[in-house]
């Protein structure tokens, strides 16, 4: 015991750090510990990811293990991740221990067999890394020789480490041995088992893609309107002028404001991604017809925001057949300006009290030179400026480095991240505006609502 004044003793270096542990839990009541096993890896500065089997996922919720783990937890064998690699195999290359926790006797014996039936076996049939195994069962089928059998062969054949389960009440009633370890101990076992190997994937990138932390409802009460993906301007019945965007920012910025409480109004051009279900969708294909739409929900229902996500044609064909053009020699097209969505709206923000906020793309190749002028001319708050042709900066790809010029002059410069970062910086700039101008007793902007 220390004397009073004693400087403190000093708090244990994490055991886990910069470890990626690989939680696989199956179905048995005790699957409802594996949150209290996700705390205790990460307090220990472990990356957790979880897996779970399908009989699982109906005692514990994935939405909260992806929650705590700030990981997608994996629940099926063929799952994909957002950049399409399999789930369960970058699991497996990527972290340096599987647990399964609880294990029970349908796992044991499909493990044992090598039947890939579900996520969690098919990780461990995939990984090098070590493999914990925690069984939790009634006590007669912790004692019947199939499962003893089962408990030899991974442990002898497959060198795989076991915690044994405890004594105690079981969820039939009966008391006796089959209670899942206590879980310190399961921890000791996986830092045990990974004694001083190497991390095996210290790269991010290499392992599967963390998911944004939850953020405060700073947007409860918003209506932010969000346009997305490219307009296209028609020659004739079947063609039209287009562009390359596919919607991926704007349903990135919309998400996250959805996320953060606000409604969200989605002005779709043409997306090639899906939109989210809790906005409000209005499709407007050409820019005559997204102009209506946005003037209609910022200028007319009072929005409290615009992003102007969407990659807006600059010129359309003046004419437009009315019939499908003959192939023959050559065409000629004469084309006008477009109208300037952005422009428009912050010539007319005035007309909505308090002023929205209004924010600006800019798609540039080669330089941001002209960033700033534009900023000024379309009467924005804010303008995300990118080079499309940078390499993971350009349409279509799910990471984005962008520059956020504000109209008080100041610039900020972002690395490369993902689309959704992205949005949640963007975001972050919006609210601190709208709170600038109603500070006070912001109710939303009522306006929106449909009588």
């Amino acid at each position: 015991m220390s004397a009073i004044g004693d400087a403190p003793a000093p708090r244990p270096a994490p055991r886990l750090a910069g470890r990626l542990i690989a939680l696989g839990a199956c179905g048995s009541i005790a699957a409802y510990k594996a949150v209290e096993l996700v705390r205790l890896f990460r307090a220990e500065g472990a990356e957790v990811v979880v897996m779970l089997t399908p009989s699982a996922t109906k005692f514990v919720s994935p939405l909260t293990l992806a929650a705590l783990s700030r990981h997608a937890v994996e629940t099926d064998v063929l799952g994909l991740l957002p950049d399409e690699r399999i789930g369960h195999i970058v699991v497996a290359d990527s972290a340096d221990a599987v647990v399964v926790a609880p294990a029970t006797a349908r796992w044991l014996g499909a493990m044992a067999n090598g039947i890939a039936s579900d996520a969690v076996v098919a990780a461990c049939l995939a990984t090098s890394a070590p493999v914990v195994f925690c069984p939790a069962m009634d006590g007669d089928m912790w004692t019947h020789p199939a499962t003893r059998a089962n408990v030899e062969r991974l442990q002898d054949a497959f060198g795989y480490v076991m915690v044994p389960p405890d004594t105690g009440e079981l969820a039939s009633g009966q008391s006796g041995i089959g209670r899942l370890a206590e879980l310190p101990l399961i921890v000791d076992a996986v830092v045990a088992a990974i004694g001083d190997r190497p991390i095996r994937a210290a790269d991010p990138a290499a392992r599967p893609p963390a998911i944004p932390a939850p953020r405060d409802a700073d947007l409860e009460g918003r209506t932010i309107v969000i346009s997305a993906g490219g307009t296209a301007e028609p020659i004739d019945p079947v063609r039209f002028i287009g562009n390359r965007s596919t919607g991926k920012m704007g349903v990135a910025i919309a998400e996250a404001a959805l996320d953060r409480g606000a409604r969200v109004v989605i002005v779709a051009g043409r997306v090639e991604v899906p939109l989210p279900a809790g906005a409000q969708v209005v499709r407007a294909v050409s820019t005559a017809a997204m102009r209506a739409a946005v003037l209609d929900a910022v200028i007319g229902r009072g929005a409290d925001a615009l992003i102007m996500a969407a990659a807006v044609a600059d010129f359309r064909p003046r004419q437009t057949a009315d019939t499908k053009l003959v192939r023959g020699g050559s065409l000629m097209l004469e084309l006008e300006p477009t109208e300037d969505i952005l422009a428009e709206v912050g010539a007319r923000a005035g007309e909505v009290d308090p002023r929205p906020v209004i924010v600006g793309f800019a798609a540039e190749t080669g330089s941001l030179e002209r960033a700033p002028d534009k900023l000024r001319r379309k009467g924005a708050d804010l303008l995300v400026a990118n080079d499309v042709a940078e390499p993971g900066s350009g349409f279509g790809t799910d990471t984005n480095r962008v520059v956020i010029l504000s109209a008080d002059g100041s610039r900020d410069d972002l690395p490369l991240l993902t689309k959704r970062e992205v949005a949640e910086r963007l975001l972050d700039r919006v609210v601190d505006l709208l709170d600038a101008r109603a500070p006070q007793g912001h109710t939303g902007a009522t306006t929106t609502e449909t009588p």
